[in-house]
């Protein structure tokens, strides 16, 4: 596993932990039990299963999940030193990979 892939893993890893959190401690394991239960991931396994999250996310919270994604996106922004950019319709998939690509940019640059 390249250094590049491990770092936006690490990062989108703790933006989900810590979007999650919005829920408080107990809400955050739910959604944790579920993706373990029901789709056997656990919350390392997420990076390469975003589609599967959101599904979870969105079977329990509905058009609430909306809102944890946002935090999310913009807890992932903040870590990769990234600004959030307000999107008029919102698609996690979408914004996951602008943010990816905008990511990947400023390392080369870097």
């Amino acid at each position: 596993m390249n250094k590049e892939k491990t770092t936006f893993e690490k990062a989108f890893t703790e933006a989900v932990d810590e979007g999650l959190l919005m829920l408080g401690e107990s809400g955050r394991e739910v959604v944790y039990f579920r993706l373990r239960h029901s789709h056997a991931l656990s919350k390392e396994d997420l990076p390469s299963h975003q589609e599967i999250f959101v599904e979870c996310l969105r079977d329990i919270f509905g058009s609430g999940a909306k809102a944890i994604e946002k935090t999310i996106i913009k807890s992932l922004c903040r870590k990769l030193g990234l600004a959030y950019v307000e999107k008029e319709n919102f698609e996690f998939s979408e914004c996951l990979n602008e943010i990816k690509m905008r990511w990947r940019k400023a390392e080369n640059t870097r």
